[in-house]
Order: structure tokens, then C-alpha cells, then sequence
């Protein structure tokens, strides 16, 4: 009998599944020295994207959804 696997609780906090299957995060380069950016740039690391369909399986199998 195979054990049950265990969620990975900081990619819980970090990855989000839609309804469609998509698995959003959020980007990184928004945490310091953001003098340096531009407002643009900050602007739109602020967006929400999703996960690149190669790592999609990696995150899936940290959050438990084989």
C-alpha cells in the first residue's frame, strides 16, 4: 500500500490552479533595488502569469495533483 504523498506548503503559498487547469504564479524581480527599474518594468512584474508548460509537471506533483 503506497503512502499518501504530502503537499509541499511553499508551493502551496506560491502556485494557484484555475478552473481551466492553468497553474498562475506570480513573476519574481519585484522584492528590492526596484530604483533601478523602470515603472514600466515594476508595472508589469506586478501582473500575474502562469507556469511554463515544462515545469507544469514539477509543480503539479509538489501541490499534490498527480
Amino acid at each position: 500500500m503506497a503512502n499518501k504523498g504530502k503537499t509541499h506548503k511553499g508551493a502551496s503559498k506560491r502556485f494557484s490552479v484555475k478552473s481551466s487547469g492553468l497553474i498562475k504564479r506570480k513573476k519574481r524581480g519585484l522584492r528590492h533595488i526596484l530604483s533601478n527599474k523602470s515603472s514600466k518594468r515594476k508595472r508589469q512584474l506586478g501582473m500575474k502569469t502562469f507556469v511554463h508548460a515544462s515545469d507544469v509537471p514539477g509543480v503539479k506533483r509538489q501541490l499534490g495533483l498527480r
